[in-house]
């Protein structure tokens, strides 16, 4: 007798499981995501085992936090500085690491270079997508060789625990999750059902053997990674891979990470022969000027704990039409409309019948609120039509009454504006406390008024 197929609905959001369709998810919240997929569940789970062994797994005992010994666990080296800086140090042993980014942004590209890379270490790279002709072509294309360095071409999670278990590799590449198949499911790759079991045997896997595991990820049309939210939770680590097509940067940042800072970030350019990691970000997202234009400011501000230098380009120019447009790129466009509200109000600017048109060169994106004085001389500067002087850079914070407020970690700021050659910086005159004995090789102006600053930059 055939047996029976068993289904259930799972929400393509969160991965609630309910054996009847509902419109609202009674998890999240979300309404009208609820999909059927079929579903063979096994009496026997492989929890019980080590994930493609046939090993029993050793039983838990509790045990003091201050007896365990984490000092002696080291970090394994990537082969790049950029993705060690992002996960805090480098890889830890039995992590599970998640990349996820837009279609051709480079993810397979940045993953297959770690993997020839780590010298010393036994890499198994797996793909679901390419064959292995195809790996072996754009290998070639980054001119990289490593004899430890092993491929596979396989979508099936049993085959891959036994290449696993006899190849005993110490770092493992999964490209990508949504390809991949697990036997205790009859659900198509790609699945919710499928994409959390195949993660969960993984994660398994990693945390029983020590053994690290990448997991490359696709993103939806929306941006979030595709697949049950519960797949960002069961893994150690969430990277996001970011650029624009239209520039030659890429930005790897870390959304979670339990074992380093979510706050730093790693700068790739992406070249024919692959990516190059970027050691001098600042010396990239600055412009060459051979003389000296209007609405273009240099600010200082902080990814992580990287001190960077950014140009900002303002355009202020007459409405042609009734209504005046407001765009910002690189920038969040409601705290640009609250600086213009600030020079409106406070300052006396007549900037509310006019356009204003706001870009951050370089293509990427600044949320530190230490580039509101950049922004606001450079959009002063075009409305003047008055060019800043391309040795001036900005550091502070704007308030609503118009104030200048101080930032943080002020000294990293100033000495990475010394260390490119500019002679002068504005910051807060509440930034000062401890500063006004050093001598960081540049000019000082601590201001607390934007119209003090406006005085001194254009008379």
């Amino acid at each position: 007798m055939a047996q029976k197929v068993k289904s259930a609905f799972f929400c393509s959001n969160c991965g609630m499981q309910s054996p009847k369709w509902m419109g609202r998810c009674t998890a999240c919240g979300e309404w009208n995501t609820y999909v059927e997929e079929v579903i063979k569940k096994e009496g026997a789970r492989r929890g019980s085992r080590a994930a493609g062994t046939d090993k029993p797994v050793a039983a838990a005992r509790p045990q003091p936090i201050h007896k365990v010994d984490a000092a002696t666990i080291k970090r394994i080296s990537a082969g790049s500085k950029e993705l060690d800086r992002v996960l805090g140090g480098g890889i830890v042993p039995g992590a599970l690491m998640l990349i996820g980014g837009e279609p051709g942004i480079g993810k397979s590209t940045l993953m297959l270079q770690v993997a020839m890379q780590m010298t010393g270490q036994k890499v198994l790279y797996i793909s679901g997508e390419e064959s292995d002709l195809q790996l072996s072509m754009r290998a070639g294309r980054l001119g990289l060789k490593h004899e430890d360095c092993y491929i596979l071409t396989e979508t099936d999670t049993e085959s891959i625990f036994a290449h696993i278990e006899s190849l005993q590799p110490q770092v493992v590449v999964i490209d990508s999750i949504q390809t991949l198949t697990t036997p205790m499911l009859d659900a198509a790759a790609g699945s919710i059902s499928q994409i959390r079991e195949s993660a969960a045997e993984f994660q398994r896997f990693a945390k029983e053997s020590g053994t690290p595991v990448f997991l490359i990820g696709h993103i939806t049309k929306e941006g979030s990674l595709a697949g049950p939210k519960l797949l960002e939770h069961m893994v150690d680590a969430v990277l996001q891979f970011e650029g624009d097509h239209n520039h030659m940067y890429r930005i790897l940042r870390a959304a979670k990470n339990r074992f380093g800072s979510t706050s730093e970030l790693g700068i790739f350019e992406m070249r024919d022969n692959g990516l190059r990691e970027v050691s001098n970000p600042s010396e990239l997202l600055l412009s060459q000027r051979e003389e000296d234009v209007s609405g273009v400011t240099i600010s200082a501000t902080i990814e992580g704990m990287r001190p960077m230098l950014i140009e900002t380009q303002a355009l202020v120019s007459s409405a042609a039409y009734g209504t005046p447009q407001r765009s910002a790129t690189g920038f969040d466009l409601r705290r640009m409309n609250m600086l213009l509200a600030v020079l409106e109000k406070r300052c006396g600017f007549r900037i509310a019948t006019k356009d204003v048109f706001l870009n951050v060169t370089g293509g990427i994106r600044v949320d530190d609120p230490a580039i509101d004085l950049g922004v606001i001389c450079a959009v002063l500067s075009s409305n003047e039509d008055i060019p800043v002087s391309e040795h001036t850079c900005f550091a502070a914070e704007v308030g609503l009454t118009g104030e200048i407020r101080p930032v943080t970690r002020i000294e990293q700021r100033i000495a990475e504006a010394a260390k490119l050659g500019f002679r002068e910086i504005f910051v807060s005159k509440y930034n000062l406390k401890g500063l006004e004995k050093k001598d960081f090789g540049i000019k000082l102006h601590p201001v607390t008024r934007i119209d003090q600053v406006f005085t001194l930059l254009f008379g």
